[in-house]
């Protein structure tokens, strides 16, 4: 029970986590090149050093289990 409260509840919160929509032009001498959130700022370095991460800990798991 206590699991599937914790599921509804992330699912609600984060609902709220989208990015950010283009904001409406403004009229008094807008350029018209406005542009929203980006979301690839850190996601890119997020990824890769997840994925060393990965690696690393296989290996260690790997090395250790020849050892044994």
């Amino acid at each position: 029970m206590k699991k599937l409260i914790l599921i509804a509840l992330f699912a609600i919160v984060s609902l709220g986590l989208f990015a950010q929509p283009i904001p409406p032009p403004i009229s008094h001498g807008s350029t018209g090149d406005q542009q929203g959130a980006p979301l690839d700022g850190g996601l890119s370095i997020l990824l890769i050093l997840s994925a060393v991460y990965g690696a690393k800990k296989t290996y260690y798991l790997r090395i250790k289990k020849i050892d044994k």
